[in-house]
């Protein structure tokens, strides 16, 4: 991690994206068609999602020629590519207290319980024995310290934070990062598309479809008819969502600087080119707009700021099917004082 001072100030951001004949957000309860608020119809991306492709952005930029990533800005949730040892998430917590030269223990963090000692119950059930305490040796310094170095490691828990007591216990950290849900402007009207593949995977399943009868003329097919599949994609979308940054938990994490402006980077753009794939369609970032404060706790309230970006929905009557179809208005007039608005895209 930088030794940069980590952010005094508060941030609050509104993002529009949008999406043209993909899928952004495939939903698997529901067949992977793309999420949708049942009452209003309104296209849905969770957060979940934005914060894996600004991981791929953040690990694309901070990676070299060979592939190796910039010290500090390793991630903790890493893609189904990532090797064995980095996805396993205890074997991860483990090299934290590995590279500290210290052992995992059993105990957890010290309660504060008033009234009396802090105490667990033994590994038989019998009898209780003191928890840890802070300032002991005990496991309680040692889960901060191996706490203190995951946030040192890894750029997605500084930025989001991560509940990292499963088993090798390194504790939990909420991240300065949040983002909201994002929500299409207008309906969206999922197209559930059937498509075909010729090929086969194996010898078996060419000669099932080779000897598959016709129902209707009782003949053999005689060849390799293929087999078929679903695409679900959304045939426009403008989405909008909006972020904040909070400096007083980026003081718990490091959040600092270098990574903040990671973050922007990833925002404007980079997530989506990281990201491309024909399921995804086209997707870019079409506005960015951040709010920062001159000071920790915030010169205005998000939401009143958030109402300055303003993008009227199309109505019934139309169907968007472009970005220029939307007319996005940004109220800079009478800013809060100490508010400053960046419009970093848009």
């Amino acid at each position: 991690m930088s030794a940069t001072k980590v952010i005094s100030r508060r941030y609050d951001f509104v993002l529009l994206f949008d999406v043209l004949d993909g899928n952004p957000n495939g939903d698997p309860d529901n067949g992977n068609l793309p999420r949708t608020d049942e009452q209003t119809q309104q296209g849905l991306v969770t957060d979940g999602c934005l914060k894996r492709k600004i991981r791929n952005a953040v690990a694309a930029i901070q990676q070299d020629d060979g592939g190796r990533v910039t010290p500090g800005y390793d991630l903790y949730f890493q893609t189904q590519d990532a090797v064995y040892e980095k996805r396993v998430l205890n074997l991860v917590h483990k090299s934290a207290w590995d590279a500290l030269g210290i052992q995992p223990g059993t105990g957890e963090q010290a309660d504060d319980a008033p009234g009396g000692e802090a105490t667990e119950p033994d590994r038989k059930g019998k009898g209780k024995k003191p928890k840890a305490k802070p300032g002991d040796g005990g496991d309680f310094d040692n889960v901060r310290k191996a706490r203190e170095w995951m946030c040192a490691n890894f750029y997605d828990i500084r930025a989001f934070g991560a509940v990292m007591t499963t088993g090798v216990n390194c504790g939990q950290v909420r991240g300065p990062v949040q983002i909201t849900y994002s929500r299409s402007i207008d309906p969206i009207v999922p197209m559930d598309i059937s498509i075909t593949r010729k090929s086969v995977t194996t010898v078996k399943e060419a000669q099932d479809q080779i000897n598959k009868v016709d129902e209707d003329t009782k003949t053999r097919f005689g060849t390799i008819t293929g087999t078929m599949g679903r695409k679900n994609t959304v045939p426009y979308g403008l989405y909008k969502c909006h972020g904040f940054v909070n400096p007083y938990l980026a003081r718990d994490t490091g959040f600092a600087d270098p990574d903040l402006q990671l973050l922007w980077a990833a925002l404007k753009g980079q997530m989506w080119e990281i990201d491309r794939s024909a399921a995804r369609g086209l997707m870019a970032t079409r506005g960015l707009y951040v709010f920062e404060h001159a000071s920790p706790l915030g010169n205005a309230p998000a939401h009143e700021l958030f109402a300055r970006v303003r993008v009227p929905p199309l109505g019934a009557d139309k169907a968007p099917r472009a970005f220029e179809d939307y007319k996005v208005e940004v109220d800079t007039e009478a800013m809060p004082a100490g508010v400053t608005l960046h419009r970093m895209v848009g």
